[in-house]
């Protein structure tokens, strides 16, 4: 009977009145996966706007950065794994309707891609590295060919790189289950978001004030769309059905409201954008903090997201389905 199936299978802590299994470590996945798009990004574009001299660091050196921050974020994701021996099942299938077989899929053409951009900034941005790869055999040669087909590299790098930053939030808002995630706005946002991180990384790493000026002035662009599409994002659960008004509650009066506002909007938003505008003036120690401080505010959006998301429901269970009354009403 369907109440018995109603008191046997659906009174699970971990699933009723909430999903509650994604934790940090999806986070952090879907943090530096958007991280390493934006690094890609940056790095190609410096490459087809030839900007080898104004933009030093992002021409040179940022590209072996995405290789690194991607494989931190897979790491965390084997972690999640409950049975890790099974991770190779990813690749037994392709399913055209999974955003994480799209994920896994993409990420096979992301790493060699990664590589070859990596390689062919290797002697110019680490000529050490570059002569540990000259050792093997082959390895000069394959250098080589990697600088002669660097532009071509950096178009290849471009719909890939885009792909990967809005595929951290298709994620999620594939999920029509959870109302807070259902919105189309959260791809566009993961990847501005993404990108924004991104920004942030010369300027930390000490690029020449040139580039470290250009990145600043991105990085306020990049907040300031993501400001907008913040908005879009609460506008759309304001206007949608009963649950995603509910949803919306969760951060505008519920249990939600201070760590969305107070943990992220504004110190991980707004702090940084003043910050940025101070470093400008020449406060560089303001542009540092507002750096580190957008990194912070990149995780938490992942964080909260996946947080309020499992919170969020069409159905709460524990109201509409009380155990302890349907057996009542069964004996």
């Amino acid at each position: 009977m369907i109440e018995e199936v109603l008191v046997t299978a659906r009174y699970n802590p971990k699933v009723d009145p909430s999903l509650g299994i994604w934790t940090w470590e999806i986070a952090f996945y879907l943090f530096l996966g958007g991280m390493a798009a934006g690094i890609m990004l940056f790095a190609a574009w410096a490459v087809l706007g030839r900007r080898e001299n104004a933009l030093a660091f992002a021409h040179n050196r940022f590209a072996l950065w995405a290789p690194v921050v991607l494989s931190l974020g897979m790491t965390t994701l084997f972690l999640d794994l409950e049975y890790k021996l099974h991770v190779f099942r990813f690749y037994t299938s392709f399913e055209p309707s999974s955003p994480m077989s799209w994920g896994a899929w993409v990420l096979v053409l992301i790493y060699p891609l990664m590589l070859v951009q990596t390689l062919s900034t290797l002697r110019t941005g680490y000529p050490t590295l570059a002569g540990l790869v000259e050792r093997i055999p082959g390895g000069a040669v394959i250098l080589s060919l990697c600088e002669h087909r660097r532009r071509l590299i950096a178009w290849l790098v471009i719909p890939l790189a885009v792909g990967l930053g809005i595929y951290t939030g298709v994620l999620l808002s594939a999920f029509s289950a959870r109302p807070f995630w259902n919105s189309g706005i959260l791809g566009p946002l993961f990847l501005v978001s993404g990108m924004s991180t991104a920004a942030v990384l010369p300027i930390l790493a000490g690029a020449h004030p040139q580039e470290r000026h250009f990145f600043e002035i991105t990085d306020m662009a990049l907040i300031a769309v993501e400001l907008v599409l913040i908005a879009l994002f609460l506008i759309n659960l304001a206007t949608g059905a009963a649950q995603h008004m509910d949803a919306l509650a969760l951060v505008t009066g519920g249990p939600y409201t201070a760590p969305f506002w107070l943990w992220f909007v504004l110190p991980g938003l707004l702090v940084p954008i003043v910050f940025e505008l101070a470093g400008l003036r020449g406060y560089r120690g303001l542009g540092l903090v507002a750096g580190v401080l957008v990194v912070y505010g990149g995780f938490m959006l992942r964080y909260l997201m996946v947080d309020i998301g499992q919170a969020s429901t069409w159905t709460d269970y524990a109201l509409q389905f009380d155990p302890q009354l349907l057996q009542r009403l069964m004996q």
